[in-house]
């Protein structure tokens, strides 16, 4: 049993126990690799290598061979633990709006469009302002030329609009004495 543990700590297990004419046989446990062939067996093990982020499982580790790692190629990413590089996502491709672009070991962040209401309600707002004040101009303007003026009120006999006519009186004119 002390065997055993100790095969266990150093990545082995054994194959095939002790027997009278043979030593016991052993081999590498899962997720290591044997580094020492020895007749039949393995005397050491070494865990198999992590791929970092940014690179893919390119070649799985066997008992007899590491892992085999390789980087990611420009516009994917990986988190180390991929056997192959994933395309970054494409946000105008979904509708979304991009956000945080993805490296080689992180995918490209996505968000929803956000509408540009700041800019709608400023052209609104423009509209409105420009509106009122066109609308104001207009009107003063039409109020001046239809409401009679005092001075051209006088020269044109008191009535409004410009129309010229002459009132003439028949009354009979007295006279005072001297």
């Amino acid at each position: 049993m002390w065997n055993l543990y100790m095969f266990t700590g150093a990545g082995l297990k054994e194959k095939l126990g002790c027997q009278l004419n043979a030593d016991t046989v052993c081999e590498p446990m899962e997720g290591f690799y044997c580094t020492d062939l020895k007749s039949e067996g393995c005397a050491a093990a070494q865990k198999h290598r992590r791929c970092e982020p940014g690179q893919f499982i390119s070649k799985m580790g066997t008992a007899s061979n590491d892992t085999k790692c390789s980087e990611c190629s420009s516009g994917s990413f990986s988190n180390g633990t991929m056997l192959s590089c994933q395309p970054h996502t494409e946000c105008e491709k979904e509708n979304l709006q991009l956000i945080k672009a993805g490296t080689s070991s992180t995918d490209a962040e996505c968000g929803e469009k956000s509408s540009n209401t700041t800019g709608i309600v400023i052209g609104v707002l423009f509209f409105l302002v420009a509106a009122t004040i066109g609308g104001g101009v207009f009107l003063w303007k039409y109020h001046k030329n239809t409401k009679p003026n005092s001075s051209t009120n006088q020269q044109r006999g008191g009535k409004a609009g410009g129309a010229e006519e002459e009132v003439a009186f028949n009354m009979p004119v007295q006279e005072t004495p001297r």
